[in-house]
């Protein structure tokens, strides 16, 4: 029979050998969870301004807060810190930097096409956690046609949160190699003007703060907007002849949308640039600083940190990760940092 047993700061389970002699082993994940949140409220990260876990079981991915009572148990205790910050500030409809503190937030299991937005859901996590969300996170999939989400977004709004909009210019979920239709080039050439101003005019009519980002997790290639499907390190087929085309092409379409977005009155979207803190290809062209659009258009940095998403996955600390990442985002930009998805898969 096996029983959990909560011991400090640390989470067990209780078992049995064939002999009968009662062994205990920690649970992996809570752990994970444990260090992360330790690492936040260390002063080791101070640019470090908001976190967002990604409450998801997608594909049996197991990355839900409460995939096991002992994972559920370490967020929730984590969580509870007055550190982690229930309430907003902006300036002229924008999101700044807490006071003091980090914002908390969630992808909150919006299902496994990242746009499943309904209150419930929202509710649900806000419940099981002990813990509200300042914005809550979903992805505006382009698919056949470019439209802005009224529906999720007043629903993100009805529950008194921020939503949150991961722009994906993706007309499937394929992982891998280019998109058929929406092309970085295309984007700078001007062929989804029309939808996009409409896009930038829907949002503006909302009268309220939106954050948004576009191409998230731009430098791995799992995604098409990564530089390898768009020109990767070649430097003669478009722009500066000493930038790799292939990110330099992201960082102009980015640039493009903020653009059409501003001349059309969404002054009232935060605006973030979202990289993995595991890039590939690894190779010195798929480097962030090749796609950043600049500090004139970027409001917040952020990054992906996960631990093992599959539980044959080599394990890494949550702090061995911000220790890779960490310098090379505060050597970007002096924006403030978000952690826009963390999570990890049950290990035991």
């Amino acid at each position: 029979m096996i029983k959990t047993l909560l011991i400090t700061a640390s989470i067990f389970l209780i078992s049995c050998n064939r002999d009968g002699n009662v062994k205990t082993t920690e649970n992996t994940k809570s752990k994970w969870i444990e260090n992360a949140f330790e690492s936040l409220e260390s002063n080791k990260y101070p640019g470090i301004k908001a976190i967002s876990w990604w409450h998801e079981n997608f594909d049996n991915s197991l990355l839900k807060v409460n995939s096991s009572p002992q994972s559920l148990s370490a967020y929730k205790k984590s969580v509870s810190s007055s550190t982690f910050i229930t309430t907003a500030n902006f300036n002229s409809d924008k999101l700044i930097e807490p006071n003091s503190g980090i914002y908390h937030s969630a992808f909150p299991d919006f299902g496994g096409t990242e746009d499943i937005v309904s209150l419930e859901r929202i509710k649900d996590f806000e419940t099981l956690t002990g813990k509200d969300i300042v914005w809550a996170y979903f992805s505006n999939n382009w698919y056949n046609s470019i439209h802005f989400p009224e529906e999720e977004v007043n629903t993100i709004l009805s529950a008194g949160k921020i939503p949150f909009i991961r722009i994906m210019p993706r007309t499937s979920f394929d992982e891998g190699g280019p998109d058929p239709n929406y092309t970085m080039q295309k984007i700078i050439d001007g062929y989804f003007d029309t939808d996009l101003t409409q896009w930038a005019i829907d949002a503006s009519k909302t009268n309220s703060p939106l954050l948004a980002e576009f191409g998230t997790e731009v430098n791995g290639n799992w995604f098409p907007w990564n530089g390898q499907y768009n020109g990767a390190g070649e430097t003669t087929g478009y722009g500066d002849s000493d930038l790799p085309d292939g990110p330099e092409r992201f960082r102009d379409a980015y640039r493009h949308i903020i653009e059409i977005c501003n001349t059309n009155g969404a002054n009232n979207i935060t605006w973030f640039f979202h990289i993995d803190a595991y890039g590939k290809p690894n190779t010195s062209w798929n480097e962030i600083e090749n796609y950043y659009p600049g500090d004139n258009y970027i409001d917040w940095l952020g990054v992906s940190a996960y631990g093992p998403q599959e539980s044959n996955d080599n394990y890494q600390e949550f702090s061995e990760i911000l220790d890779d990442i960490y310098p090379t985002l505060i050597n970007l930009s002096n924006k403030p940092i978000a952690i826009l998805e963390f999570a990890i898969t049950e290990m035991n």
